[in-house]
């Protein structure tokens, strides 16, 4: 037992306990128990087989110099309280903002500005417009207008964490980094402030305050990263939401903030079938699963293990990301899907953008289920999740692609629009992730 943890009123207790039952003994420190189940000797008392200096002191001195340590008693026993702590945050489409990502309603300084931030499950790194901001949009967060607002210099253990910083002069020079995002670039500095999501505050939360920006694809309100990274959401808050965490993305096509971000394991889904979470050192950002295998319809698609299996040394494999807007399979799984869905549609069939097996919508009705079969999980996604229909003609389209041919064609990256209206359940702690049907429209 840590001695130091042991409640000062307990203790008290005791010692008041013994100091009244001096008129029936005459041995305080006899064997004999007094017809008590357990005897209680205060650690302080003369009796006490443990020895400790200041035994002599008076009775004040020696309940002061207990309750000395109640501090780190009292901190201890909320740090219990904080691994049981939940909250929940909204979830909508970007549609409003004209960008294909899903934007959580957050609040960042003290008193809280509210700001529509990107949903990332593949950055560890958050970042916001801020005021002055050259080529940011018209909605930015004021440094100045936050109380709890602060600066973090290069000194802080968290500027070295960030990718792309730069400290050119001395530790006590400002923190700031670049950083590509979507084929555009931005940068930013270092700062540190209140983040609120749901009914919480997250105290001291470190992000990027952007101050340029080259591009147009950077999320006009900034961005909330969710990895696995050193910088993420849950590598600073710690135990506080015990590495569980879960999203229900609603349709691309609803306004509004019907879906949710959940924080803790309160409020998650008791049943609720789960698959291993791989890690990858030279990725450890990214959230892997084991991908063994495709259906479509009845037909399980012939595809070799290479092209599914995770490799943590070329970086091959399947993760599950919320950045992404379509899925996305290395080229030869890709064709091997399309060809079989091909082969029971019939057709014919044209391209649309980054779609190449557009049919026209009365075929529908035909299309075959397609169903992702991942380790102790099969997620059959529902028509809406599989297809997407065009809103100026009357095509309907297979919603998957293949990969860029660039340095991440190895990877295969299950997007948000495979996600939409399902319970995404993420426990970094034991290591997996569950999916359930959830109606979040």
């Amino acid at each position: 037992m840590d001695l130091k943890f042991l409640p000062s009123f307990l203790l008290l207790s005791a010692i008041i306990h013994i100091l009244t039952i001096t008129t029936i003994a005459s041995d305080l420190c006899a064997s004999e128990p007094f017809h008590f189940d357990v005897t209680l000797i205060p650690i302080y008392s003369k009796c006490s087989p443990i020895k400790l200096p200041n035994t002599t002191d008076s009775l004040f001195n020696t309940v002061m110099v207990m309750a000395s340590t109640d501090s780190q008693r009292l901190s201890y026993l909320s740090s219990l309280l904080a691994k049981k702590r939940s909250t929940f945050a909204p979830v909508a489409s970007g549609q409003a903002l004209n960008i294909g990502n899903y934007v959580v309603r957050a609040k960042l300084g003290t008193p809280g500005q509210l700001m529509f931030m990107v949903l990332d499950t593949s950055n560890d790194k958050a970042w916001v417009p801020c005021t002055g901001c050259t080529g940011c949009s018209a909605v930015t967060f004021s440094p100045k207008a936050s109380t709890t607002f602060r600066s973090l210099d290069c000194s802080v253990p968290q500027c070295s964490q960030v990718r792309g910083f730069s400290c050119p002069g001395t530790i006590s020079d400002p923190c700031s980094f670049n950083h590509s995002y979507a084929g555009s670039s931005f940068s930013a500095t270092l700062v540190q402030d209140s983040l609120r999501l749901g009914s919480d505050v997250i105290p001291n939360y470190a992000f990027g305050c952007v101050n340029n920006v080259n591009g147009s694809s950077i999320p006009s309100q900034g961005l909330l990263g969710l990895g696995r990274g050193p910088v993420s959401l849950f590598s600073q808050v710690g135990a506080l939401y015990s590495g569980v965490f879960s999203y229900c993305l609603p349709s691309f096509r609803s306004h509004f903030f019907s879906g949710s971000l959940k924080l803790g394991p309160k409020g998650q889904p008791k049943r609720i079938r789960t698959t291993p979470l791989l890690r990858n050192p030279r990725r450890p950002s990214l959230y892997y699963v084991n991908l063994t295998g495709i259906s479509v319809g009845r037909v399980l698609v012939r595809l070799p293990s290479e092209l599914l299996s995770f490799n943590p040394y070329t970086g091959a494999g399947t993760i599950i990301d919320s950045g992404t807007v379509i899925t996305r399979f290395v080229g030869p799984v890709y064709n091997a899907i399309r060809d079989e869905f091909r082969k029971q549609v019939r057709g014919p069939f044209t391209s649309l953008g980054a779609f190449d097996t557009c049919f026209e919508k009365t075929y529908e009705t035909v299309a075959p289920i397609i169903t992702f079969q991942f380790s102790g999980l099969d997620l059959v996604l529902p028509l809406e999740n599989s297809l997407i229909h065009s809103s100026s003609t009357s095509l309907a389209c297979l919603a998957t692609a293949a990969s860029p041919n660039n340095v991440n064609s190895v990877l295969n990256v299950i997007a948000n629009l495979q996600q939409q209206n399902l319970r995404i359940l993420f426990d970094t702690v034991n290591n997996k992730v569950g999916i359930a049907r959830e109606l979040c429209n």
